[in-house]
């Protein structure tokens, strides 16, 4: 009783059908309900799918006879192989499958399909072959002996297993400390400089290899212990068939790439090397060796990075179809993701690289200009293709984004200075009871003792305005090579001064509500009140 107890069981353990086409009376690859009912599963395996009525039994009545008549075997039965009768019944040529002198099975003519191009026979021996792997199942489920050699050796390759991942995670320690010793020593197979931001390469790339040594260990280790009882047995075969059918799927896959990887790597290399050609061309209009119409030395190093930066998307464009899995669905929601990204929030990023193109085919800007911005001026620094950089005379860096240069007002103060030098403005205000040519000359002779203007260029003096208490005079200097305005200006202010000074001339800033009774004024032996020391001889003004 208990045997057929086990026997119950291991019949009720069927499942879902198995999809294999392409043999006489198989499951479909994808069943209907109906023909899932048509169909005989023992022990997890599809036996065979009946098409056809016999008698007054469908061919779904007919599977759920076969069944009653399989759970109705005693356990001395299963000792008898299956056998196959030729009979004829009701008309139709059939075959009957037999275990132990007891129908299981009726296999007609029409249960077969034409296609398949099996008789009768080849179709029931078949069916006979895989019963008779149910029947073996089986009998490994009554056999305590088969269990218990199976449970055995799954203790053995469980210790066998441990064994290995504990040797495995102790040359991983060994190599890892062996490793952190030869950096320390700096020491090993990649460059040092890569280390600074990868770290310890080599222990890393060993870890990866030991942890997919240990899946694939697992893996292997469960499929072989599910096949060794027939109750897991169909697992195990599902899990050999899965890495067997994902090796296969790499493999095929790597293979049916590999044209259009080629193709890939034609494209980047031809355009790599046209790239390079572009560079030489460039690098010789730049040296002046060669003349393009509509390239100046300014825009070259924009015009060269802007065209690679096309001539690359071209080519990503180009080779885009040849891409493992460029038709897949990943690869094309990647795209959308990514082209979402972009339009997004690429418009401001847009406006200023726009702009940094109009500065740099404008010529307006380059590195090294002194140029004033709104209220900042500096030196040019960087022009880059989505922001300016300037040195003030702070030291300090100001990085404009180029739309707002672009929408401003820039000043270029060094662009026409020639070997002149830039030129530099200062202002001061006169009252009326001073006469102008003297102003004029006091102004002239500030600039001739500024030893950072440059002497062999006149200086220039401008009335400006005819204000209400004052005239507005300006003086254009122009400075030496390599000075920017701020110790200039510091060094002609003081000049100015001291001269006006000297010839008692009242500077008007700030402005008088009420003329003062004297002339507002710094006696020459007030120069240099402490802690001001006065100069030696010879050496200049100390200011």
């Amino acid at each position: 009783m208990g045997h057929r107890l086990v026997i119950r069981l291991a019949v009720m353990l069927l499942s879902l059908l198995m999809a294999n086409n392409g043999w006489a009376a198989e499951p479909r690859m994808d069943p209907t309900e109906q023909e899932r009912a048509q169909t005989l599963i023992l022990f997890h395996e599809p036996i065979v799918m009946l098409q056809s009525e016999f008698g007054r039994l469908d061919a779904a009545a007919r599977v759920r006879l076969v069944k009653e008549r399989v759970e109705q075997l005693q356990p001395e039965d299963l000792v008898h192989p299956v056998t196959v009768v030729s009979s004829n019944r009701l008309g139709h040529e059939t075959r009957e499958l037999k275990i132990n002198g007891k129908h299981l099975l009726v296999l007609l003519e029409k249960d077969l399909e034409w296609l398949d191009e099996l008789t009768l026979d080849q179709a029931a021996e078949r069916v006979r072959v895989r019963l008779e792997n149910v029947r073996f199942k089986v009998l490994e489920l009554r056999s305590d002996a088969y269990l218990i050699k199976a449970a055995g050796k799954t203790v053995v390759v469980t210790l066998v297993f441990l064994v290995v991942v504990q040797l495995l995670r102790r040359g991983y320690l060994r190599a890892r400390h062996w490793f952190a010793n030869n950096l320390l020593q700096q020491k090993g197979l990649f460059p040092q400089q890569w280390r600074q931001l990868l770290g310890n390469l080599e222990i890393r790339i060993i870890g990866i290899f030991i942890w997919l040594g240990i899946l694939l260990l697992t893996y292997g280790w469960l499929t072989y212990v599910l096949g060794l009882f027939p109750h897991t047995r169909i697992w195990s075969e599902q899990l050999g068939s899965s890495l067997l059918g994902l090796c296969s799927d790499i493999l095929s896959g790597m293979i049916s790439a590999m044209p259009g990887l080629a193709t890939v790597l034609v494209i980047f290399v031809l355009t790599k090397l046209f790239i390079r050609m572009l560079a030489v061309i460039f690098k010789r209009i730049e040296r002046g060796q060669l003349r393009v119409q509509g390239l100046h030395s300014e825009t070259i190093g924009a015009t060269r990075r802007l065209l690679s930066v096309v001539i690359w998307l071209f080519a990503l464009t180009v080779a885009y179809p040849y891409l493992p899995g460029a038709d897949s669905d990943a690869f094309k929601g990647v795209s959308v993701f990514l082209g979402l990204m972009v339009t997004l929030g690429s418009a401001g990023i847009m406006n200023h690289a726009m702009s940094g193109l109009v500065l740099i085919y404008s010529r307006a800007l380059r590195p090294g200009d002194l140029v004033q911005i709104g209220e900042i001026e500096g030196v040019v620094s960087e022009l880059s293709a989505l922001s300016t950089k300037l040195v003030t005379r702070h030291d300090h860096e100001v990085t404009l984004p180029n739309a707002v240069v672009v929408g401003g007002k820039v000043t270029n103060l060094s662009r026409l200075a020639s070997d002149k030098g830039i030129s530099l403005l200062t202002k001061v205000t006169i009252g009326y009871d001073t006469p102008w040519r003297q102003v004029h000359a006091m102004l002239e002779l500030a600039a001739r003792r500024c030893l950072l203007v440059n002497q062999d260029v006149v200086p220039l003096v401008r009335q400006l305005n005819l204000l209400d208490w004052y005239v507005e005079y300006e003086l254009q200097v122009r400075m030496k090579e390599g000075l920017l305005p701020g110790p200039v200006r510091t060094e002609l202010h003081g000049h100015i001064q001291d001269v006006f000074n000297e010839f008692g001339v009242q500077i008007m800033s700030p402005n008088f509500i009420t003329q003062p009774e004297q002339a507002v004024l710094v006696p020459r032996e007030n120069w240099y009140q402490a802690p001001a020391v006065q100069p030696a001889e010879g050496k200049g003004t100390q200011l």
